[in-house]
């Protein structure tokens, strides 16, 4: 029975989540499976990988084939790591205070690099935050110009407009005061 470490579907349309399992090669892809070793939610940035390493370890070294995605989520924790320093212990190439060195050196090497991306992921989005409220501060300020002249267009208007009814009410006015004037003589 030829035995695949791969990952099953799950989740919604659109929002997949994965499980890292190990199952039958003849099984289908949701199918029956022996053992969940994981999760993997690729939603997320970075990604988010959960994993029984030691599980994962103990099926590689006994012969079960990862697919190609799953090898390389296996390689992001270090199992595919892990395997090749074992091989190397087994065989007596190296020995396994040395192969839990290298393992450990790798492992720190590999946060160190997970933390810059993290670090730089959150710096672009604060500069995007930033670049995103200049150009609303922007927009918003140049609403507010049109708005002025719009408001000091319209009192002109109106100040035009009361100077005309004034002109025409002073050029009633007087003719009314003569004939009251007369009427009251």
């Amino acid at each position: 029975m030829a035995v695949k470490i791969r990952l099953t579907r799950r989740g919604r349309k659109k929002l997949a989540l994965y499980d890292i399992v190990v199952a039958d090669a003849r099984s289908s892809r949701d199918g029956k499976f022996i053992e969940k070793l994981g999760t993997f939610n690729p939603n997320k940035n970075p990604v988010i990988i959960t994993l029984d390493d030691d599980k994962a370890l103990n099926w590689v070294l006994t012969g079960a084939q990862p697919t190609d995605t799953a090898r390389k989520l296996l390689s992001i924790r270090g199992v595919m790591m892990r395997k090749h320093l074992q091989v190397g212990v087994n065989k007596g190439a190296i020995t396994q205070e040395v192969a839990d060195k290298r393992f450990a050196e790798w492992l720190e090497s590999k946060e160190q690099s997970i933390a810059k991306e993290i670090a730089s992921l959150s710096d672009k989005k604060s500069v995007a935050r930033k670049e995103k409220l200049a150009a609303e501060a922007k927009v918003n300020a140049a609403r507010q110009d049109a708005l002025t002249a719009k408001n000091n267009a319209a009192l002109a208007a109106l100040a035009e407009a009361e100077a005309a009814a004034n002109v025409e009410v002073e050029a009633v006015a007087p003719a009314t005061t003569t004939e009251e004037s007369s009427a009251a003589e």
